[in-house]
Parts: structure tokens; C-alpha cells; sequence
């Protein structure tokens, strides 16, 4: 089994920051891409930002030039740097890792996604 614990988060003021972790712990071969998600009220989940096990990194048009993903692939880990907050970042924010658990499963492409418990990220004044 695996497990995703996310740390971070909570109430901060627009223009401010707060940072994301996630770690990833339980039977992993190999981490593929991890990524943060997040879900307002009333709207459907969406991608935030993600980074392949390459390094490579993708970001929502809204968040681009204020947050950064970044990876530790020696802790299994997944951080996001969120600055210059806006109230329009109010949101739950999930962590995701796509993986492979095993060597079969990496021989095979077959991968399996999970996510972290979630974390309240709340901007307000």
C-alpha cells in the first residue's frame, strides 16, 4: 500500500506565501509524475502544477510565475513554494503521485495514482 501525507498549508494574507510537502511512503518502485491539485467550493479539482520524474514541470496559467513545484526523489517527496497569494487561491490542495509499485508493473506500463489527504489553503484578510 501507499500512503501520500501532506504537511503545510493554512491562513495567510494576500501577497503572502506558504509551502506545500508531500511525502510518499509504502511499496513504490518508481515515483513517475507527482503533482498538486486543488479544490475550491463549488468548483471540479483541478491541476496546479506537476513535475515528471525527468524534472520537467507544467503549471495552471493562473498560478504561473507565483508558485513552484519542485521534487526530492531521494525522500519520495513533492514540495510547492506558493507565493504572492491571491483570495482566488483559497482552496484545498491535494498532492498526487502517479507510480509504478513494482518491477512487473514498470516492465507492464502500469501505473497507479493516489492522492494526499488534502490541506486547507485559505487567503483572507
Amino acid at each position: 500500500q501507499v500512503q501520500l501525507v501532506q504537511s503545510g498549508g493554512g491562513l495567510v494574507q494576500p501577497g503572502g506565501s506558504l509551502r506545500l510537502s508531500c511525502a510518499a511512503s509504502g511499496s513504490i518502485f518508481s515515483l513517475n509524475t507527482m503533482g498538486w491539485y486543488r479544490q475550491a467550493p463549488g468548483k471540479e479539482r483541478e491541476l496546479v502544477a506537476a513535475v515528471t520524474s525527468g524534472g520537467s514541470t507544467n503549471y495552471a496559467d493562473s498560478v504561473k510565475g507565483r508558485f513552484t513545484i519542485s521534487r526530492d526523489n531521494v525522500k519520495k517527496a513533492v514540495y510547492l513554494q506558493m507565493n504572492s497569494l491571491k483570495p482566488e487561491d483559497t482552496a484545498v490542495y491535494y498532492c498526487n503521485a502517479v507510480l509504478y509499485a513494482n518491477a512487473r508493473d514498470s516492465i507492464l506500463r502500469r501505473e497507479y495514482a493516489y492522492w494526499g489527504q488534502g490541506t486547507q489553503v485559505t487567503v483572507s484578510s
